[in-house]
């Protein structure tokens, strides 16, 4: 019998923890608060009718470069280390998979980075000193169902657009749709959600149940 595989999706940010991943280092690091970071970065994004995303990575450099904190690799994941989790997602995972608008690099210095197959997340490009000077993936919105194919296709590459065009019947896919489960809290996961629940799956609303706000959004 053919081996079944059902994979857990996960949005990071507010889905597995509470807040955004830069407010707990980074941000105190560069002497701004949160709601100065935030604001700046989507005025950036307004002001040039830009992609907020990419608008967020652009200040991580400034701001950085301008406070003298390390654009290292190895920074961003000790940067990691210090993001807080929810209470229980150290203790659950099968085969699972990030999807995220937030930083790859933090992400892989958390405790649950070794439980998932693959991260698929915003990265920069590096130099020979290992230091970040460019954004190499951005995932946005709408770009985010990408991965969703990629995973149902069994292709791991972020680079690799070639495979992803490739008819593959779906009953020969190494992940179905029918078998996928998304996890998600916020409006960058909503098109994620929608393939996967059209396509047979399920898709899962995280929310602070403290927060009656989120609860409303997710609801909607």
């Amino acid at each position: 019998a053919k081996k079944l595989t059902v994979a857990l999706i996960y949005d990071f940010d507010g889905t597995l923890s509470p807040g955004n991943m830069q407010e707990y280092d980074f941000i105190p690091a560069i002497g701004k608060s949160n709601r100065e970071f935030w604001e700046e970065s989507n005025e950036t994004a307004r002001e040039q009718d830009g992609d907020p995303i990419l608008a967020y990575m652009y200040r991580m450099l400034h701001e950085a470069k301008s406070s003298g904190i390390s654009l290292r690799r190895e920074s961003f994941a000790r940067s990691g280390q210090n993001i807080e989790l929810y209470e229980g997602v150290r203790e659950w995972f099968p085969q699972n998979y990030i999807n995220s608008s937030r930083l790859r690099e933090m992400i892989e210095g958390t405790p649950i980075a070794k439980e998932f197959r693959k991260i698929y997340a915003c990265s920069f490009l590096y130099d020979i000193d290992g230091v970040a000077y460019w954004p190499a993936v951005a995932v946005n919105y709408t770009n985010k169902t990408q991965f969703i194919f990629k995973i149902n296709k069994g292709i791991e590459s972020v680079y690799d657009s070639r495979r992803i065009n490739e008819y593959i019947e779906e009953e020969q896919r190494p992940v179905q749709f029918r078998h996928m489960i998304y996890f998600g809290d916020g409006t960058t996961d909503i098109p994620c959600m929608k393939l996967v629940k059209q396509q047979g799956g399920h898709s899962i609303a995280v929310y602070n149940p403290r927060s009656r706000q989120k609860r409303m959004e997710m609801m909607e």
